[in-house]
């Protein structure tokens, strides 16, 4: 039988780079009715289809023209993908060849960074209930 392989669960996160995170932020809220909870983003929460008790959120935030939070990635976006075992799918991920860049514990969960093939950062996340 094959091996069961970690795989992303769904989307955590979108974040993406503004000339001027402010005004771009009073469009969103303006035109598409995106409230901001904190400084240039929000959070939009859904329910976990196979725990419906369990609440879920995907975060969408600006960040400014300067970050350097997607380097050494060069687009000028990141997208956050939720896992529900980050250890595991560290590991798999380095045996297969992919350099993961960074990975740390965090108070909303633990993270870690790949590069794709094209130079992409992405942000892999596993929040801190996903285990429960």
């Amino acid at each position: 039988m094959a091996e069961k392989k970690e795989r992303v669960t769904g989307i955590g996160g979108v974040f993406f780079k503004a000339e001027n995170r402010d005004e771009l932020m009073d469009w969103y809220r303006e035109h598409l009715g995106i409230e901001p909870e904190f400084t240039g983003g929000t959070s939009f929460k859904w329910l976990e289809l196979e725990e419906p008790h369990r609440e879920g959120s995907t975060v969408w935030s600006l960040f400014p023209k300067e970050t350097k939070y997607f380097d050494p990635g060069t687009a000028p976006f990141m997208i956050n993908y939720r896992v529900k075992d980050l250890r595991a799918m560290v590991e798999q991920l380095r045996s297969e060849g992919v350099e993961v860049t960074d990975a740390k514990d965090d108070p909303y969960g633990l993270f870690a960074w790949v590069l794709d093939p094209e130079g992409n950062r992405l942000e892999l996340w596993q929040p801190i209930d996903a285990e429960d």
